[in-house]
């Protein structure tokens, strides 16, 4: 049996053939995302709905998508040659953290449109244009390189290293962008902090608030993995070691997800800007604060 009958087939691991993956994805791992993701993109469609935050469908959208890609890691348990599903697990996987980062921005928008302007470095409307034009074009360069080195994949002796290294510089742009983003992340928690903005706060925000950081600090973990995964290539150690993928990439996503879940911003979200923004101080006024204690 040729390798093109077995990726269009369903078989079992042969010895001395490698799969795709450089081992056979466990079923179980599959099986556990596969709820826990439904179970959180249930959650959040009843939450959306309830609550009429329509901008947070990009929660549950996200969830299907990692659906949909923990289900291609399944087939893939049972079918670990099968192309079909390591492509539709690999480009489902890459893509579905975008639609979680989209919602922190609106998030973060909205918590900067409520503290005040003082509160960020750069305007509330702005994390959302420029990080998720961001993730468009890292998405669409993954893409084109991904599809360049299945394509050579599926030849005999095909070169398959163009195509890895444009996937490799997408998600390395994907990595740069939210650094960046992260880093004025920090930056409004340190304005927030210094400037005692959350003071300002109703008390059910801040556990909100707290949430947002955790689930930026998740995706994060999760960017910083992907981008050695793939450096490395399709043979490196950490691809062709699941366990890490499992913790790394699924608990990352699972906890990033579900953490809005238990703290949804149609709860928990502040909505009273005008107010806020009369209570927030200023830089000056803090700065005159501590001089005067210092007095």
């Amino acid at each position: 049996m040729d390798r093109q009958q077995l990726e269009i087939g369903c078989h079992a691991k042969i010895e001395g053939l490698d799969t795709s993956y450089g081992y056979v994805p466990t079923l179980g791992a599959g099986i556990a995302y596969c709820v826990l993701f439904g179970i959180s993109m249930i959650l959040h469609t009843f939450q959306f709905c309830w609550k009429r935050t329509w901008w947070a469908s990009v929660f549950s959208v996200g969830c299907l998508v990692e659906v949909i890609g923990w289900a291609g890691r399944t087939w893939s348990s049972e079918c670990p040659y099968n192309s079909t599903a390591f492509l539709m697990q690999i480009s489902t996987l890459i893509i579905a953290p975008t639609f979680f980062t989209a919602g922190i921005y609106v998030i973060l928008g909205r918590f900067i449109q409520v503290l005040g302007r003082e509160s960020s470095i750069l305007k509330p409307s702005l994390y959302l244009w420029i990080f998720c034009t961001c993730d468009v074009i890292s998405l669409v360069i993954q893409a084109i390189g991904g599809g360049l080195a299945s394509g050579e994949a599926s030849k005999i002796d095909g070169n398959t290293a163009p195509g890895t290294h444009i996937m490799v510089a997408g998600i390395v742009f994907q990595l740069f962008s939210i650094t960046i983003f992260v880093i004025c992340a920090a930056d409004f928690v340190r304005r927030c902090l210094r400037l005692r903005l959350l003071q300002n706060l109703d008390g059910s925000a801040i556990p909100l608030f707290a949430a947002t950081i955790l689930s930026v600090i998740c995706i994060y973990i999760r960017s910083i993995y992907r981008t050695i995964e793939l450096s490395q290539g399709w043979s490196g150690y950490l691809i062709t070691h699941e366990s890490y993928f499992i913790a790394l990439d699924g608990a990352m996503m699972i906890v990033a997800v579900a953490v809005f879940n238990v703290l949804h911003p149609g709860w928990l979200l502040p909505r009273n800007v005008a107010a806020s923004k009369r209570e927030a101080p200023s830089v000056d006024d803090v700065e005159l604060n501590h001089s005067t204690e210092h007095k």
